[in-house]
């Protein structure tokens, strides 16, 4: 039976790739909100101006900017529970 984890410390430079994928994931959180306020008011315009093509693309945008922002914001619980899906396979 072979027992492998990460290893934390088998690589030089690990912890600045952790301090930049931390960095990566706040940008992209920071962006899906600004999307999602972009989209929104998008949204409200072609609302307010009957124009149905327009306010189409704003609620596309709010729907993508949630998706990324939920992604982002559960990448590392995502990535832990197939880890532990792999384990059990």
């Amino acid at each position: 039976m072979i027992d492998i984890d990460p290893n934390a410390t088998g690589l030089p430079g690990i912890e600045q790739l952790r301090v930049i994928v931390g960095a990566m994931m706040t940008i992209g959180l920071i962006l899906s909100v600004l999307t999602l306020i972009v989209s929104a008011i998008v949204w409200a315009v072609g609302a307010n101006t009957s124009n149905p093509h327009l306010a189409s693309r704003g609620k596309l945008g709010v729907l993508v900017s949630c998706g990324a922002a939920l992604i982002c914001g559960a990448a590392v619980t995502l990535i832990n529970f197939f880890w532990g899906v792999g384990q059990t396979v």
